[in-house]
């Protein structure tokens, strides 16, 4: 059988991108953040990707049969053989069965679905604190992981910015609308034992390990050396 798909979940701020990251290099597989993934298709400007940039031009969502065609064509690319991490995807219920079914056919077996558990007001803190680059897209927080320079990329020396979503009222309808969102995505894998919580409150450093000793018990990657 083929390596399982890794999904990860998590409320904004949870830590999602720097645990993917972390584990995309432990494990040597491709991490798939769905607006990256989308970016692409439109940018290679493939027949989905043209019906995904046409909607979100429009400031329209993404329906559920373009993002998961669009999911299903980055899956087929040869990086993705070994196994992959999903981020961002899937959204929906619906979506979420569709991934079932494509990793059924790939003799692929069921996903691995990882949940950053943090509290929200520990998220609301982390979001407000957060800055990034806008040249590498690397994310520091103020608070837990400051660069080096005060609000300065360590890598491209540029300066830092801060999302126009991470202010307080914002942060905490984003994490509402998060919850109600993926609530039934949390119910629906955590009903066939498929969603492992993680404390995602601890330094990342911390929640990596403990991350990646899950996925070695629980999937079939095999831990790369020479990292």
């Amino acid at each position: 059988m083929k390596t399982q798909a890794l999904i990860f979940f998590g409320p904004p701020g949870a830590g999602k991108g720097t645990q993917a990251q972390a584990v995309a290099v432990e494990f040597r597989i491709p991490h798939i953040s769905t607006g990256d993934m989308l970016r692409d298709a439109a940018r290679k400007g493939t027949a989905l990707g043209l019906a995904a940039k046409a909607r979100m031009d429009c400031g329209e969502l993404v329906c559920d049969e373009v993002v998961s065609g669009i999911a299903a064509e980055r899956i087929a690319q040869p990086d993705c053989e070994d196994g992959f991490i999903l981020d961002g995807f899937p959204r929906t219920l619906g979506q979420a069965q569709f991934l079932d079914d494509l990793l059924s056919e790939q003799g692929r077996g069921q996903p691995l679905v990882i949940y950053l558990r943090v509290d929200s007001e520990v998220l609301a803190k982390r979001l407000g604190a957060r800055r990034t680059c806008p040249i590498c897209g690397r994310i520091y927080n103020m608070c837990f992981n400051p660069p080096s320079r005060d609000e300065v990329c360590d890598v491209e020396g540029a300066s830092l910015v801060r999302r126009a979503d991470d202010h307080e009222e914002a942060i905490r309808q984003r994490l509402t609308a998060y919850h109600a969102m993926t609530q039934p995505l949390v119910d629906y894998y955590r009903e066939r034992g498929l969603l492992f919580d993680v404390d995602g409150d601890r330094r990342a450093e911390e929640v990596a390990r403990d991350v990646i000793e899950l996925i070695s018990e629980h999937d079939r990657l095999p831990v790369q050396s020479g990292n």
